[in-house]
């Protein structure tokens, strides 16, 4: 009696741990594919969307395979890793959103560089004096945009929801004290490949 009480223990364990192997394969989470939400079809669409983003940011630079890591999921493209530059950064996000069927883009690429202090805090102090203006100013949608600084040179991605607001979001960092350079990616609504669902 003891041993088969053991031996379904056994079983239990070696099976649930089968699982965990498989599905953190796939996801890197540890989600058990039989609990995902999305459908099939758009698991497949975003395995679709995932190849073709990857073999873009490859036939831009090849050195991005070791340092850019992408993911999709519901037409969410998501983007870690380094780079040297922030122009990197804005055109890799470029790629991202230029993806068919993308929705939003995540961008949580870092800029490789020693650490500068006092530069990094003016940087900081600037990027929150926008997304401050930002979200006390009515006609702008805050929650649209990522702000970056560096060097005083602010970065804006996001989407806009009329090219009023693009001006708007523009005109709001350049009116900042100490900014030399606005670089904006700024997608419109209108222009945006979503997938209906």
């Amino acid at each position: 009696m003891k041993i088969k009480y053991i031996l379904v223990i056994l079983i239990g364990v070696f099976f649930s741990g089968c699982v965990g192997f498989s599905s953190k394969g796939i996801f890197g989470t540890g989600v058990s594919v039989a609990f995902d939400p999305r459908s099939v079809g758009t698991q497949i669409d975003d395995s679709i969307m995932q190849k073709s983003l990857s073999a873009r940011i490859l036939l831009k630079n090849k050195n991005y395979v070791l340092s850019v890591k992408t993911k999709v999921l519901d037409g969410r493209i998501f983007l870690t890793g380094k780079v040297n530059n922030p122009e990197e950064k804005l055109q890799l996000t470029k790629l991202a959103w230029e993806t068919d069927g993308a929705r939003s883009v995540k961008n949580d690429i870092k800029i490789k560089e020693e650490f500068n202090f006092k530069r990094s805090a003016k940087d900081i102090l600037i990027t929150s004096q926008l997304r401050t203006a930002m979200i006390l100013n009515k006609n702008i949608k805050a929650s649209n945009y990522q702000i970056d600084t560096y060097k005083k040179k602010i970065y804006i991605y996001g989407i806009a929801m009329t090219s009023d607001e693009k001006d708007l979001v523009i005109s709001e960092g350049e009116e900042i004290l100490d900014v030399e350079k606005v670089i904006a990616s700024i997608i419109l609504v209108e222009d945006l490949r979503i997938q209906k669902d």
